[in-house]
């Protein structure tokens, strides 16, 4: 591998340019870990040197959060300041872009009353639904990334010292994101260009219904709404500017017809949610609620996690990830669902992205009078599987294969 500290900065710099692609005199809210303050920094400068007007911070800490979970009053998780939904409305009005460098302990909330992570997430969903909405509608170039934490790196290589664990870490990592001392910008735009032609194929076909089988025990059809379109790679924010919104990624996605999902789906990676993890999900869903939830690990959380609202029960998004992707053939488990969702296809149970056409004109019934589910939630699970098969129903009745064996059959 190139030396550390060059693949650093060249990945800041494609997280900053190809990831929010910060515009000359736009302001950057980034939100990071204590932790990764270092590489909050080289992103900061990567800004800067691009135009950026200015960079606002917000640091978290598992830590501080755990203990407050554990400690604080028990009002304080019913409620959120109103300085804090001011600032985030204000940001998304002015036309900021938002990172956030993600890379918290995937269990720093394990053992912690899942009562309490419910109200705050409800409190929380409640008080920014303005700021989500616009966030989920992309009004403005969001993006996420990771880089290592002690913590994360542990769980994920737990054979390894510390030192070694981070090393390996930062190895997969910039692998996922095609940096490896080359011109990174240009490696990821051609990543980018070859998923869009399964975007163009998926669209062109403009699929009724999808149907999915694997051994695993998932076997669920789901219908696309009227209007529906697929993205990925990259999406083109209500500013006009293009941006990739994760990095890294696989995936090709819509959104489910809000009431047309029914089966059983079975997950096929564990779940990091609300610093749990969760394994072994499995859902009944009839006419696309989930009519029973069931987990080898964590189910309080995931009951939670699918109750916090009447949309949390629905889907959100249908996303297809080939079987043979870089990340799922690295062999490595990394707890991190921004990872994990990459190495497989997966659904969301919670809001849907508004992936139908005139969807910028249309006001929330309408969507919704469209099929798309509306949530205070968006909680991705990962289902996709070497022998995963899904077939492609057209509005003809015509039966098309779009995955076989795990991958994309065209």
């Amino acid at each position: 591998m190139a030396d550390l500290e060059k693949l650093k900065r060249d990945y800041a710099e494609l997280v900053i340019r190809a990831g929010v692609n910060i515009q000359k005199g736009q302001r950057l809210s980034i939100t990071s870990e204590i932790e990764c303050a270092d590489f909050a920094k080289l992103c900061a400068e990567a800004a800067y040197d691009a135009g950026c007007k200015e960079v606002l911070f917000r640091w978290r800490d598992d830590e501080l959060t755990r203990m407050k979970y554990l400690k604080a009053a028990d009002e304080v998780f019913d409620r959120v300041d109103s300085w804090e939904v001011e600032r985030s409305n204000k940001l998304v009005d002015e036309g900021c872009a938002f990172l956030t460098i993600y890379a918290e302990d995937p269990e720093s909330l394990k053992g912690v009353d899942p009562d309490r992570i419910r109200r705050a997430q409800i409190s929380s969903g409640k008080a920014l639904e303005y700021y989500r909405q616009k966030m989920m509608s992309s009004a403005v170039p969001w993006s996420i990334c990771s880089i290592p934490s002690k913590a994360w790196a542990r769980l994920v290589f737990p054979e390894l010292s510390e030192e070694e664990a981070i090393a390996r870490l930062w190895k997969e990592i910039l692998a996922c994101c095609r940096v490896d001392g080359s011109d990174a910008i240009r490696s990821w735009q051609d990543h980018i260009d070859e998923l869009k032609k399964h975007v163009n194929i998926l669209n062109n076909y403009n699929f009724k219904t999808l149907r999915y089988k694997n051994s695993a025990g998932t076997d669920v059809t789901v219908d696309l709404p009227e209007g529906h379109y697929w993205e990925g790679g990259t999406e083109k924010a209500g500013t006009g500017v293009i941006f990739s919104p994760n990095m890294p990624t696989e995936e090709v996605f819509t959104l489910p017809e809000r009431n047309s999902m029914n089966g059983t789906i079975v997950s096929t990676k564990p779940l990091s949610h609300n610093g749990t993890v969760i394994e072994g999900i499995v859902f009944k869903v009839e006419n696309g609620k989930i009519v029973e939830a069931h987990a080898d690990k964590g189910e309080d959380i995931l009951k939670d996690a699918i109750t916090v609202d009447e949309g949390a029960s629905y889907f959100g998004e249908v996303a297809l990830v080939p079987y043979d992707s870089p990340i799922s053939n690295s062999g490595v488990l990394f707890f991190n669902t921004l990872f994990d969702e990459n190495a497989s296809c997966h659904f969301a149970f919670g809001e849907a992205y508004p992936l139908i056409k005139g969807a910028e004109n249309m006001t929330k019934d309408e969507l919704k009078a469209l099929g798309a589910n509306t949530s205070m939630t968006h909680v991705d699970f990962m289902v996709g599987s070497e022998d995963l098969e899904i077939t492609g129903i057209t509005h003809e009745g015509e039966e098309i294969p779009v995955f076989v064996n795990g991958n994309f059959a065209f």
